[in-house]
């Protein structure tokens, strides 16, 4: 079994991050390679730089679960509407309360983008016209 992060370790800036890593997506307790059959515990929201901040990298990173399928009943689950919860995760801190083994690891780097309003207002972090 293995768990899949996706954070956000440049929010809301690399020179100010203050709230990184911001937590995009978790699927945990995924049998071999089926990320469908895992357990979404945060469900994904794409890429949201506020303007101005420049490039962020988004890292993606795959660990193997040693003991096999983890009880993870002590994770909230976290919904795509909501930004509670996504501040502040630090992977190498939730690794390390599992036992996690790094297996992969990958990251691209996004910017500002029209859509970005859309998504802190689906977030509750402003209202739309705010970040345009």
């Amino acid at each position: 079994y293995y768990s899949l992060i996706c954070n956000d370790p440049d929010a809301p800036s690399r020179a100010d991050p203050k709230f990184g890593e911001f937590h995009h997506w978790l699927v945990t307790n995924i049998p071999g390679n089926d990320v469908s059959a895992g357990q979404e515990n945060t469900k994904y929201i794409g890429s949201g730089a506020p303007k101005g901040t420049g490039l962020h990298r988004y890292v993606i990173l795959l660990f193997k679960q040693p003991g096999g399928k983890l009880d993870y009943k002590d994770l909230p689950s976290i919904p795509n509407n909501l930004a509670e919860g996504r501040r502040c995760h630090k992977v190498r801190e939730f690794a390390k309360k599992y036992n996690l083994q790094l297996v992969a690891g990958n990251f691209y780097n996004a910017e500002w983008d029209e859509y970005v309003p859309t998504l802190h207002a689906q977030l509750g972090l402003l209202r739309p016209q705010q970040n345009k």
